[in-house]
């Protein structure tokens, strides 16, 4: 739930009303009109314009920040563990779940070049 005065960034536009996505705005109302589909309604320094938006065209900066860190964080990880044939930072990086316990050692462990080979052919794809 957004406050009143809240600084918030414009990530989509539902109704096609040509607002500036990307830029920041700040919220200066809450339209409570049972009859209407919009929820806030937003001040758009940068155009000085006023705009009647749906909650989800707008996101706090901070949540946004917070996914954008993320992403390069594991990115970074993604990186290094392809670049130093780390292969369990990766499959621990992609989410890839190990091999059950019960299976032959022999199969269970895999060649660098058989790694490689199978990272390359996700990275294709």
């Amino acid at each position: 739930m957004f406050k009143l005065g809240q600084r918030v960034i414009i990530v989509a536009d539902s109704f096609e009303q040509s607002l500036p996505i990307g830029e920041h705005a700040y919220i200066i109302g809450r339209d409570r009109n049972p009859d209407s589909a919009f929820e806030w309604v937003i001040r758009v320094p940068k155009v000085d314009k006023h705009y009647a938006i749906v909650e989800s065209d707008i996101a706090l900066e901070e949540t946004l920040l917070a996914q954008e860190a993320e992403r390069i964080s594991r990115e970074a990880l993604l990186e290094h563990a392809l670049a130093t044939r780390n292969e369990a930072l990766f499959r621990q990086v992609m989410g890839i779940e190990e091999p059950a316990e019960e299976g032959d050692e022999a199969a269970r462990k895999e060649s660098p070049e058989e790694f490689i080979r199978k990272v390359n052919m996700k990275a294709w794809i």
